[in-house]
């Protein structure tokens, strides 16, 4: 698409200007950041709206990569959890509103199902098209409410995976009004070449994610006994009183099975110390119960290292059986074992699946590439809306 577009990017409690370096960013600030950054290369003007969560933050921020950030004055200026958030939507939907009164964007597109809710709100009053991308759907009844009545309501929804589109279509979203568009990684920032973090001479398996039940790091440690001589790192964070929690129930069941020896728990400190932590692995295992962006396999596969993954979610999607990496059931330590220990043994086949790995990154998963797929959404949502508007007169 040729067109240069004004974008209103609804992002309402994830700032883009959270992604700075540390490996701790939530996976949406990142997305939203690279996204931005990526249109804005491509010509496109965006305007990212999220809420001011600091009483110091200034009312608008123009970045080095050429888009707008916007904190909207919308609830009390603090960090709020997401029931809190939703009583701040309406004001943020009003401020949207009077914002665009003096001209509108060409479309919007909303991060997060709380950031739908405002999007719609605000586009309805001036007919603008709106693309909607979830980040994962929840589970609670309330939420899943407010998901179905929100991804009938968007003009385009902009699911992250083939297993997301699935969900929505049996949430009775219509699957022509669907898109599969998945998050991107940074090919120039996580590449082979560069520092590797130091290791011994065992060999190395590296999980990524929230230290939290969901993420399946028990997984791989139910499976160390069955792969002699290989240690664990796992890099995550441990700052609530869940992940704490986590972090006790994994150390404890290495005790159990006699390889707490061989697990390390590991902080990455910025991004740099992990993209030098992937490099050190001989294979990144992906183990999660569900998973909607599939951040950590992208990372490893730039780095051009091996990934063994869950056959579940994005996953499914990101990493081809026995090319860039394998697909296992979930939960089953076993079968997880009887894949890794082949590619420990053998350094070419590490290699060859590396390789592969790098090229779909760059070949399919880069964020120039996202970018060119998501405007072709947008052009698609603007399409529809001149249709509908035609057919209401």
């Amino acid at each position: 698409m040729n067109e240069s577009l004004n974008i209103a990017m609804v992002s309402a409690q994830a700032s883009p200007l959270a992604a700075t370096g540390s490996a701790a960013v939530s996976e949406q600030s990142t997305h939203v950041a690279e996204l931005s950054a990526a249109l804005t290369q491509h010509g496109h003007r965006v305007t990212v709206y999220t809420r001011r969560d600091d009483p110091d933050l200034p009312a608008q921020v123009g970045t080095p990569q050429g888009y707008t950030v916007i904190h909207v004055p919308a609830g009390p200026a603090q960090r709020l959890s997401d029931d809190e958030l939703l009583s701040a939507m309406g004001p943020f939907a009003q401020y949207l509103a009077t914002h665009w009164a003096d001209g509108e964007p060409d479309v919007t597109h909303a991060h997060f199902w709380i950031s739908g809710i405002v999007t719609e709100l605000a586009a309805r009053q001036f007919s603008v098209p709106t693309v909607l991308t979830f980040h994962g759907l929840g589970t609670d009844e309330l939420r899943c409410r407010m998901e179905s009545k929100l991804a009938r309501a968007a003009t385009e929804v902009s699911a992250t995976c083939t297993a997301e589109a699935f969900k929505l279509v049996r949430m009775g979203r219509p699957r022509q009004c669907t898109s599969v568009i998945p998050s991107g990684v940074n090919v120039n920032a996580y590449t082979p070449d560069g520092p590797r973090a130091p290791r011994g001479d065992r060999r190395r398996l590296v999980s990524v994610g929230k230290l939290l039940p969901s993420s399946g790091f028990d997984t791989v440690i139910r499976a160390l006994p069955y792969i002699p001589d290989a240690e664990f790192v796992v890099a995550g964070e441990a700052d609530t009183r869940e992940s704490s929690a986590e972090v006790s129930r994994l150390r404890g069941l290495a005790k159990q099975l006699g390889v707490a020896d061989r697990l390390r728990l590991h902080a990455a400190a910025s991004s740099d110390d992990m993209t030098a932590l992937l490099r050190s692995a001989d294979v990144v295992a992906c183990t999660p119960a569900d998973e909607s962006s599939g951040f950590a396999a992208l990372k490893a596969m730039a780095c051009g290292v091996p990934v063994v993954a869950s056959a579940t979610g994005a996953l499914v999607d990101i990493v081809v059986d026995d090319v860039t990496g394998h697909l296992v059931a979930h939960h089953d330590p076993r079968r997880f074992a009887a894949v890794v220990n082949p590619l420990l043994r053998d350094s070419f086949l590490r290699r060859s699946l590396g390789g592969a790995g790098r090229d779909r990154a760059t070949a399919r998963y880069s964020w120039d590439r996202i970018a060119v797929d998501t405007a072709r959404v947008y052009a698609k949502s603007m399409s529809a809306a001149r249709k509908a508007n035609v057919a209401t007169g």
